[in-house]
């Protein structure tokens, strides 16, 4: 007779709870930490001997001096089209209507065909500021703002599909399972503020991103480091008062209780990172009652400075307010926050892409431009990394008739403050804006430029996992001086 495989009874209630997945109640506010137990820093270089600060986010020091502090990432899911936004191509409407030439190769799309007929750009395209970048119709108050932007024109991934081109995006990697970019800031940096999230992500909708919560985790590194969500709408951080019923000692005593019977357990199960991430949750939790409400309450703001970031309009105020969040946030310590714009991959042009991206422009330019003028107003933007762009472009191939393709092998991304030299065009596309051709910068060299300018050096900034060690950008990747230099 065939015996049954020995299944090991969980000896406690406890235990049952944590097998059957208690640990998954952290990743809602896994990036609310502050005070778990204690863990090493990560080093200068590999060989440096490890710091161990009270609280794995207490803020550290950078390996070298950076020209930033902080980073908002304004993340346009589904893939902007940068022929009709930042990347003006002249001969795409000389060919429109024909075939790919045979003479730009072969080419692999995600949906469409290669030789599909070349779609023209419809938009109108000025000169602004001083440095005359280029810049479509579609972005007139971002145009207002050139000066202040490095547009990057010859940006590529390997990502062909939103969940691979999502996730290296956020991760350097197409496959799923390694940290993201906010994590790894928040590793290396710590936060300046404990009584807010260390890393932030908003988005303006209640849509899926793609990939959903993995775009935000820490992979294989403890859930402290992982981001955490805010809500969309009035109340992006809800049920933080207590009930009328519920004293400030009576709710103290009972995390007090609870953090008791967790930090026994945790200290027979030290492998799970998940449980000291509720712990410290909790904390965060209980001190963000007094701190988060004023954070995140946009009353407060001056009527101008709301009218400035599109408040007072339908189509803008979605974007506006999750624009505004953010300036208050890395105002007040918060390291790393990422906005996306359209979740759900609404900015995924295949058909109707002048409809698409008409409006997704309309609803997210002003707030866009509002945050820059803000922060420079403030004397922010020196110390606060703003990046713009998506998961790939889109191709000078029509899809449908009148939409495009994905093209991850040559696409814009754009960067503005934290120690950017603004008003410069950096990198080419060949002349139908298919494939990058001049300085080429991979996301691998997109991710080492941020870590750089914050002060992190891609391969000293390591994390041992199995015995092995990892970095954020897998060992390769160089910072682009032309960001700083010009």
């Amino acid at each position: 007779m065939n015996r049954l495989p020995h299944i090991e009874i969980p000896a406690t209630r406890r235990d049952f709870l944590t097998r059957s997945g208690a640990g998954f109640g952290a990743v809602a506010l896994a990036g609310m930490l502050g005070n778990a137990r204690a863990m090493a820093a990560p080093s200068g270089s590999p060989s440096a001997a490890p710091v161990a600060p009270k609280s794995p986010l207490a803020a550290r020091k950078p390996h070298f001096g950076g020209t930033a502090k902080s980073v908002i990432f304004l993340f346009m899911e589904g893939g902007p089209s940068h022929l009709d936004t930042f990347d003006p191509k002249p001969l795409l409407n000389e060919l429109a209507g024909k075939p790919l030439p045979e003479s730009f190769g072969s080419v692999i799309l995600a949906m469409g065909e290669a030789r599909a007929p070349l779609l023209e750009c419809k938009r109108t395209w000025k000169q602004h500021g001083q440095s005359g970048l280029w810049v479509s119709d579609w972005l007139p108050h971002t145009a207002q703002m050139v000066d202040d932007i490095a547009v990057i024109r010859s940006c590529w991934a390997e990502g062909i599909n939103h969940s691979s081109g999502v996730c290296q995006m956020n991760t350097c990697s197409i496959l799923g399972g390694r940290p993201s970019l906010g994590s790894w800031v928040s590793y290396g940096l710590g936060t300046e503020n404990q009584d807010l999230p260390a890393y932030v992500v908003m988005q303006d909708n209640r849509s899926s991103v793609v990939n959903g919560p993995r775009n935000w985790s820490a992979g294989f590194m403890p859930a402290v480091y992982q981001g955490i969500r805010l809500s969309e709408g009035t109340e992006p951080v809800p049920n933080l008062k207590n009930p009328e019923a519920i004293s400030t000692a009576q709710q103290r005593a009972k995390l007090e209780f609870l953090n008791g019977l967790n930090r026994g357990y945790a200290g027979q199960h030290p492998e799970q990172s998940e449980l000291d991430a509720r712990i410290a949750s909790y904390e965060l939790a209980f001190r963000m009652q007094a701190q988060a409400p004023e954070a995140v309450d946009l009353s407060q703001e001056t009527l101008e400075t709301q009218r400035l970031y599109g408040l007072d309009d339908k189509e803008t105020e979605p974007f506006g307010r999750l624009c505004l969040l953010s300036r208050r946030l890395v105002e007040r310590g918060v390291r790393f926050v990422q906005l996306y714009s359209g979740a759900g991959s609404k900015w995924d042009a295949h058909s109707g892409i002048e409809a698409n991206h008409s409006k997704l422009c309309r609803g997210t330019d002003r707030p866009v431009a509002a945050l820059l003028k803000d922060l420079k107003a403030r004397g922010l933007l020196d110390e606060t990394l703003v990046i713009w762009g998506g998961e790939f472009g889109r191709t000078p191939m029509s899809e449908q008739g009148n939409g495009r393709d994905h093209n991850p092998t040559g696409f814009t991304m754009w960067m503005a403050g934290g120690g950017i030299k603004g008003g410069q065009a950096i990198g080419t596309t060949d002349e139908l804006g298919l494939r990058a051709v001049e300085n080429k910068l991979h996301v691998r060299d997109l991710h080492t430029s941020i870590l750089h300018l914050l002060g992190l050096g891609n391969l000293d900034l390591t994390y041992i996992h199995k015995g092995r060690p990892e970095r954020p950008t897998i060992n390769e990747g160089e910072f682009c001086e032309q960001l700083v230099r010009g």
